[in-house]
């Protein structure tokens, strides 16, 4: 499926200073606002639906026999000309 990038912003930052960003952006999805992201000249905003789907995903990548890159991702994903309604694959747990 082809993608639009709308925005990306990519630095290296302590894990207390993602803790905010990720702070921040929960009190937009408790109170139900907008959801601005700014770097530089760039920026969005955007306002998930009640029910976005919400992917978590782990993975290790990197060249064949090389695979040391870890990450974690999370994205909110929805059809802007749908309610936002989406199923899924189970209940997701985070300790």
């Amino acid at each position: 499926m082809p993608e639009e990038v709308l925005f990306k912003s990519e630095s290296d930052q302590s894990r207390e200073e993602i803790a905010s960003y990720l702070r921040s952006v929960a009190d937009s999805l408790d109170s139900g606002a907008d959801i601005s992201l700014k770097a530089g000249s760039e920026s969005v905003t955007l306002n998930p639906p009640a029910r976005p789907t919400f992917e978590v995903k782990a993975e290790r990548e990197g060249p064949a026999g090389d695979m040391t890159e870890l990450s974690v991702e999370f994205e909110l994903e929805w059809d802007e000309n749908a309610g936002g309604e989406s199923g899924g694959s189970g209940q997701l747990e985070i300790e």
